[in-house]
């Protein structure tokens, strides 16, 4: 495409957010005529759509970037609205307040740890380690604990994308293969793992393990935001 055509599609946010929502659309049609496989998720069809549209037209990421910012805003609304769901959930929720107090910090952790001590053994340079520390946090929190901690927004936003997709099938086959069939479990599992991608296969399985991803998903986002900053200047990453 021509420059000059280029720079006058992109003197405004519309064509940036027409080629998200575009893709988006496509990617939610072609998740559902392939049968809804739990291993490529509308959104990670809806990713790859929009990398080869930007690739084809030679439109750089920052330029998109700047068009489609404003939709991150979206984010901060759509996951507080998930406390319809956990409100309707409540009573089942208290029953197991307990195992769920116990379960969540070592996840969570487990959840930032493994990731960073593979990169660390692997030689990744500290702002790849500050980068996918939160990579198990819904995005609006996890791009707070991201700047805190002096890591990128692209980098972090390309492994929330593969945690959330890789969380599906993997929480999927443990289920199976350890006979785990109680909604609740799932739903928690695939919240706190897989952020708002897991949660929304959580739905897909049914409205209580969606309330229980959502769970998940916000006490492990609030866990992390309020520990993993601390944790890092304590043991000093990058100083």
């Amino acid at each position: 495409m021509p420059a000059s055509v280029l720079s006058t599609l992109t003197s405004t946010p519309l064509f940036s957010v027409g080629l998200t929502l575009a893709a988006f659309l496509l990617g939610n049609s072609l998740f559902k005529r392939f049968g809804k496989p739990s291993w490529l998720p509308a959104i990670l069809i809806a990713a790859l759509l929009l990398a080869g549209t930007l690739a084809l037209l030679g439109l750089p990421y920052t330029t998109y970037q700047q068009g489609a910012n404003w939709l991150t805003i979206l984010l901060g609304p759509a996951t507080v609205a998930l406390g319809m769901p956990l409100y309707q959930q409540l009573p089942h929720i208290r029953e197991l307040w307990r195992p769920l107090a116990i379960c969540l910090p070592i996840a969570a952790t487990l959840a930032a740890c493994y990731a960073l001590w593979i990169a660390w053994l692997m030689g990744s340079p500290t702002p790849i380690l500050a980068s996918i520390a939160a990579k198990s946090v819904t995005a609006p929190i996890a791009m707070g604990i991201t700047e805190q901690l002096g890591g990128t927004i692209p980098l972090l936003m390309g492994s929330l994308l593969i945690t959330g997709v890789a969380t599906i099938p993997f929480v999927s086959l443990t289920a199976r293969l350890l006979n785990i069939d109680d909604e609740r479990l799932i739903g928690f599992a695939l919240g706190l793992n897989g952020h708002a991608i897991g949660t929304v296969r959580a739905f897909d399985i049914s409205p209580t393990a969606g309330a229980f991803a959502s769970l998940g998903m916000s006490l492990t986002g609030i866990f992390t935001a309020l520990l993993l900053p601390l944790a890092w200047r304590l043991i000093g990453v990058g100083s």
